[in-house]
């Protein structure tokens, strides 16, 4: 699937993902169109997503929280309808204490509690647990190159 090369690329663009592909290609030792081939094809693969990753406390969006769900049913298509909120960034089906989490991101309080009300109405939802940011100490995206 993805050789050492390309875990290596991967490496750079983690740490700037605006590089010149003739910069890349330089630091792994390829040609700038090679780099710029590999790079769209680990897109194409889905391997990576170059974007602009934003600070939603400095957008307005200061409340973020973590919701935590017990459901009965069909778990998929309760994820499936909390990811369909604006607010959800990230929804999971988990094992354990939870079937479901999710981590929204709000304006205010106000907008964070009709959102927990508007999951909480969601056939199949028995409880939630909102759980709110005080404080975030370290977020990142770099998950490894494998």
């Amino acid at each position: 699937m993805i050789d050492d090369v390309d875990r290596e690329l991967i490496r750079h663009l983690q740490s700037d993902g605006r590089l010149a592909f003739s910069t890349l290609g330089q630091l792994v030792g390829l040609s700038d169109a090679a780099a710029r081939q590999r790079v769209r094809r680990l897109c194409s693969m889905g391997v990576i997503d170059i974007v602009a990753v934003t600070d939603p406390r400095k957008l307005g969006l200061g409340y973020q929280a973590m919701i935590g769900l017990k459901v009965t049913g069909d778990s998929q298509k309760i994820a499936n309808e909390i990811g369909s909120f604006k607010e959800s960034h990230y929804v999971v089906i988990t094992a354990g204490r939870h079937d479901i989490l999710a981590e929204v991101v709000c304006t205010n309080a106000d907008a964070l509690l009709t959102l927990a009300d508007n999951v909480r109405s969601i056939d199949g939802v028995e409880s939630i647990e909102v759980t709110p940011y005080l404080a975030i100490t370290k977020e990142t995206y770099d998950w490894g190159a494998g």
